[in-house]
Parts: C-alpha cells; structure tokens; sequence
C-alpha cells in the first residue's frame, strides 16, 4: 500500500512537473504539509482523486501564512473557488509561485492579482489604500495613505488613465530590485 501511494504521487509529480518549479521529494514534502493541516480529510491514496478541500481556516493559519498581512488575499487568489479553500492543486500552485525559483513576471502577475481587491483586473486608488494599509497595519494617517496612492499613480500609470494594469504594476516591479527577495515563502 505505501508502495502503491509512492507510485500515485511520483505521478502526480510527472503530472506537475511542467508546471512547478519542485523537485518530487518537494512535491512530496508540499504533500505532506497539506496532509498534516487535516489528515481525517486528506487521504494517502489520490487513486480515485477525491475532491479535498481544504477551509481557508486551516490555510491561513499555517506558519508561512498566518502574520502575512495579505493571507487571505493570497489564498482567495491561489484557491479555485476564491474563497481561499484549497485543493492539493491549488496548495502547490500557490507555493509554486511564491517559492524563491519563480520568475520575476510570473510572481508580478500574482503579486498584482493579490493586490487587486475588486478584482476588476486594475489597480485603482482603492485597491492601492488597501494594499498599503495592510503593509504599514494601519499606521498611516488617511492624509498619508492618500498622497501615498496619488504618487504610486502618478509615477506608474504610464497610459494615465488613473489606475495601474497588470503592463504598468510590471513596469514598476522592473525596478524595484527587492522585490524577488520579499515575495516569495520558503518550504
């Protein structure tokens, strides 16, 4: 039986291996990680590749997780359904993206998703206050926050339509050079 769960998840590592930048043993230990968050809902055999989700609860309170400001934010965006419950999938897509071998543009791509409240596919002034709020935890004055945005635009809207695309938010990425360094969680 250990043997036949050995052969089920190195074939889910072929599965996935196009489209993560793990290694099995990895994969394997990314299993692992969201096996132990609920083991009475994860089985050891995917053979019949049970639909598992597990709750944002469970999610967000993982060690990588629970001081992020943007938690949540980030499951809703990584989950399937949105609303941050995750399957095995979405676990291993989430921590695909925010590993440290993910390219800059694809961790842009997401970092923008995250910071797209509205989900409207733009960054506007509102989404910007929110994203900022929760990067200083609500230690700025509204004034503060305010002018904040309004310079974020000014310097990043290139088409100056009042809010950033996914093309501008990239252009602003390109140069910040920590960027890389602090958008990622280690496993």
């Amino acid at each position: 039986k250990k043997m036949l769960n050995v052969l089920l998840l190195i074939s889910l590592w072929l599965h996935l291996q196009d489209c993560t930048f793990f290694t099995r043993k990895e994969i394997l230990r990314l299993f692992d990680r969201y096996r132990d968050l609920a083991p009475q809902l994860v089985p050891l055999d995917y053979t019949d590749q049970p639909d598992v989700r597990l709750p944002y609860e469970l999610i967000g309170s993982m060690p990588e997780l629970k001081d992020n400001p943007f938690r949540q934010r980030i499951a809703e965006v990584f989950s399937e359904d949105g609303e941050g419950n995750m399957t095995l999938d979405d676990f291993l897509d989430m921590f695909s993206v925010l590993s440290e071998m993910a390219p800059r543009d694809l961790k842009a791509y997401y970092a923008f998703k995250i910071y797209d409240f509205n989900n409207d596919d733009f960054l506007c002034k509102s989404d910007l206050e929110k994203t900022l709020n929760k990067l200083t935890r609500n230690e700025l004055t509204e004034d503060e926050v305010r002018m904040v945005c309004e310079k974020v635009i000014d310097e990043a809207d290139l088409d100056n339509d009042g809010r950033l695309s996914l093309e501008d938010f990239q252009h602003m990425i390109v140069r910040a050079p920590d960027f890389l360094s602090t958008f990622h969680i280690r496993i």
